[in-house]
């Protein structure tokens, strides 16, 4: 996937426009998220496009987010849980998990309270595969290898956090097989969110089966994308 590992690219933190963090990887010349804010970037897309709409027909959900990263979604996801109780099974790919000391310090901690921490940090300790339950109705796993070795077994996604590094930087997750395998592992009307609003994606998901939708980007962003497995 990268010419090197995360360790040999040693990321950097970086402070984005709303005061959070992300992080740089220099051989890239990428960030985890968007410069312009990583919080509210999140929170726009994932949450707001994403969670609420699919919360507006069910209250029992399974979430598939592709590119776990800092954990952000995730950990937004849970306090989501607490606020608006619902339930969760949530199951991340990650195929290049960042090392502990990178997550500890992290500025997002600076907003949480201390249970909110224990968990954050505990979505980060999980072994590759293992579920976890934490409190608020949600449960958690994360599968440390790329996604096409994931065996979605059983189906029925709900939602789809799809947020790997941008097309020109990751080619290979954002083709005609990655989202057919995405598609087949959702349940109809099940939903797909993404930061990249590319007339390639949009064609490519259309292309799979999927209703795809132009939204309104966070700061910095024009636009974003929801598609919908009809």
């Amino acid at each position: 996937m990268f010419p090197l590992s995360l360790q040999e690219m040693n990321p950097q933190f970086l402070l984005t426009a709303d005061g959070s963090h992300t992080l740089y990887l220099k051989e890239l010349d990428e960030t985890y998220h968007s410069r312009n804010g990583a919080l509210q970037e999140s929170l726009h897309i994932f949450i707001g496009a994403g969670l609420h709409e699919i919360l507006k027909t069910k209250q029992r959900i399974r979430i598939m987010e592709i590119g776990f990263g800092t954990g952000l979604n995730a950990i937004l996801t849970f306090m989501e849980t607490l606020k608006l109780n619902f339930k969760c099974s949530y199951c991340a790919v990650e195929a290049t998990p960042l090392p502990f000391s990178l997550i500890n310090e992290l500025n997002y901690l600076d907003w949480m309270d201390e249970e909110t921490k224990r968990i954050f940090k505990m979505l980060h300790a999980c072994e590759s595969g293992q579920t976890v339950e934490l409190s608020g109705g949600m449960e958690f796993c994360c599968h440390h290898f790329k996604l096409e070795d994931f065996n979605c077994s059983p189906p029925g996604f709900d939602l789809v956090y799809f947020d790997a590094f941008a097309p020109e930087k990751q080619p290979e997750m954002w083709t005609e097989e990655v989202f057919k395998k995405i598609y087949d592992c959702m349940n109809d009307g099940g939903m797909l969110v993404t930061y990249s609003s590319k007339g390639d994606v949009k064609r490519t998901l259309r292309k799979v089966g999927f209703e795809v939708k132009r939204l309104e980007g966070p700061p910095g962003k024009k636009h974003i994308v929801r598609a919908v497995k009809n």
